[in-house]
């Protein structure tokens, strides 16, 4: 059987147009971009000779074989195995908010269709929304009513949504809010159910949501005693 994962890859901001060429070519077609700066001191910089290098940040899903002829790519086209060009992880989906959105993720993709991936043992998930822009409040509004507690909100710009019509039925703006909230795995499907009832592709919102297992957290202590 296979499985699926969210695919992150951190690269130099000028690699943008081979990246997404390599994703094209393994049928990765809804991507989403934002952009970051690196971290390392001035100090370090200056006696490296460097500049401040901007960073660009994707996500996509990919199948556990596309990933195989993905990572092939990116290291013959982008070097990303060599120190300093990039970095790219995967980390498991756990479950997706639908059958459309499912097809739509993995269109053209190599899958042999599973059971939801859950992993047993994780007592949190982190949920991950894909709105359109502006549209956060409406998506956290109906994730509190089922008892989220806070999310974060991130700003992405998609490529490759063109797709969305066909599987969807809606098109899909460019700009996007990406949600991350962190819940207690008992309490997931709840908030998925009801981001997807009130927020999701019959809104204005047109979200999209998936979840992540989370093995180990800090920090929320007054959702422990709860």
């Amino acid at each position: 059987m296979s499985k699926i994962y969210l695919l992150m890859t951190i690269t130099k901001r000028m690699t943008e147009r081979q990246l997404l060429a390599c994703y094209e070519k393994n049928a990765l077609s809804a991507v989403l971009c934002t952009l970051a700066k690196g971290t390392a001191t001035s100090e370090i910089l200056d006696c490296l000779g460097l500049e401040m290098t901007e960073k660009m940040v994707t996500m996509t899903v990919v199948s556990d074989e596309t990933w195989e002829n993905v990572k092939r790519d990116m290291e013959d086209n982008l070097q990303i195995d060599v120190p300093g060009t990039g970095i790219a992880f995967l980390v498991p989906v756990s479950s997706v908010g639908g059958r459309k959105l499912f097809q739509f993720l993995l269109d053209g993709q190599t899958y042999e269709r599973e059971e939801e991936n859950v992993m047993k043992d994780t007592k949190y998930e982190l949920i991950i929304v894909i709105a359109n822009q502006g549209y956060s409040e409406m998506v956290m509004d109906a994730a509190r009513s089922q008892g989220a507690g806070g999310g974060t909100v991130i700003h992405a710009k998609g490529t490759g949504l063109e797709k969305a019509e066909k599987f969807l039925g809606v098109s899909i703006a460019d700009e996007k809010e990406m949600i991350f909230i962190v819940a207690k795995s008992e309490m997931k499907n709840a908030i998925m159910r009801s981001i997807m009832d009130n927020a999701g592709l019959g809104s204005k919102a047109k979200s999209v949501v998936f979840s992540l297992p989370v093995t180990d957290t800090a920090g929320l202590r007054l959702q422990e005693i709860q």
